[in-house]
């Protein structure tokens, strides 16, 4: 196993440079797949090898499941050192499992709380207006309140419809076009399935806490992909800078509770409205706009790729180790 069953605990660092400028230099869905195939890879890599060192370590435990053999000299000597980080991988390996255990459990318990609010008697007033975008129905609710506030509520995983849900006192903050902006903003979020993204990539940075800049990066490309879409479907950019603008502004003197406390981070508005304000960004994906772009781009694909063959190698290695101790 050697060296390789480390590399991949700390190759995740190889795709921070290209989380700092895949926001400024591709276009935000491009970003987005990028950021969440990179970090879901490296995440993946790291725990396997963390379950490998576990693996190890479970020698040194009574009524370990390992083969009768593996005490042999030889096959000791086959894994140095590996037996003293084999017991501290089964303690990280652990947390690594009730964090993503906890993450999930909050993702489904947020959605599910969600879902019963909307349909409490009396909570909206408004609701069933039916949209559609690419053979995809959407629902619009307006919920009575005078809380600012909006979000995109995924259906359910076996095709469900989704919902749109804007309270009342944000509607009456923004012109008809801004509404409009707003709601095809919330409409791309379930049309592009973000939820996922956005999970894919907690579940990576709570697996390694190297990836959390790419959870990060990855929420702020959604959001952009976001205000792009809404503003093809508006057909101005400025009025979604607008509606952004002004939602954040209500929003944040607002006190949060009940649904409001289901719409997520607008993310980093300034960066968003300035973006808006600019020309469309590019929707091809090569050649790249930037060298550092690309070198940045290198750098997270040899690292991702050197992480998995890395991978691939410990395992390998390993089940040749527990073969031969298996025939002792």
């Amino acid at each position: 196993m050697g060296i390789f069953v480390y590399l991949p605990l700390v190759l995740p660092l190889t795709a921070l440079p290209v989380a700092r400028l895949a926001a400024h230099h591709l276009h935000p869905r491009s970003a987005t797949r990028l950021l969440a195939v990179a970090g879901t890879t490296l995440a993946l890599c790291s725990t396997l090898c963390l379950a490998l060192l576990m693996v190890v370590g479970t020698a040194q435990l009574p009524g370990n499941p390992l083969p009768d053999g593996w005490s042999d000299p030889q096959v000791r000597a086959a894994l140095p050192y590996e037996d003293r980080t084999g017991l501290v991988a089964i303690g990280v390996l652990a947390s690594v499992v009730v964090a993503c255990a906890t993450t999930l459990v909050r993702h489904v318990r947020t959605r599910a709380a969600a879902a019963r609010a909307l349909n409490t008697p009396g909570a909206s007033g408004g609701s069933g207006t039916s949209w559609s975008t690419a053979g995809r129905g959407f629902e619009v609710s307006v919920v009575e309140s005078p809380t600012p506030y909006a979000y995109a509520l995924p259906g359910g995983p076996r095709g469900g419809t989704g919902r749109v849900v804007v309270s009342s006192g944000l509607l009456g903050c923004l012109e008809p076009v801004e509404q409009q902006a707003l709601f095809a903003h919330e409409r791309a979020h379930l049309a592009g399935r973000h939820h996922r993204y956005l999970l894919l990539t907690q579940l990576s940075a709570r697996a390694n806490p190297f990836l959390v800049p790419l959870r990060t990066a990855v929420a702020y490309s959604i959001e952009r992909w976001a205000d792009e879409e809404a503003a093809r479907a508006v057909g101005s950019r400025r009025a979604v800078a607008r509606a952004v603008g002004k939602a954040a502004l209500v929003s944040a003197r607002a006190p949060y509770g009940g649904p409001a406390a289901f719409a997520g981070a607008a993310g980093p508005v300034p960066r968003r409205v300035a973006a808006l304000l600019d020309s469309a960004p590019a929707s091809r994906f090569w050649p790249p706009s930037s060298a550092h772009l690309l070198l940045a781009a290198l750098t997270a694909l040899v690292g991702t790729t050197v992480s998995a063959l890395s991978s691939v190698n410990a395992t390998v290695a390993l089940v040749r180790i527990l073969h031969a101790a298996n025939s002792l």
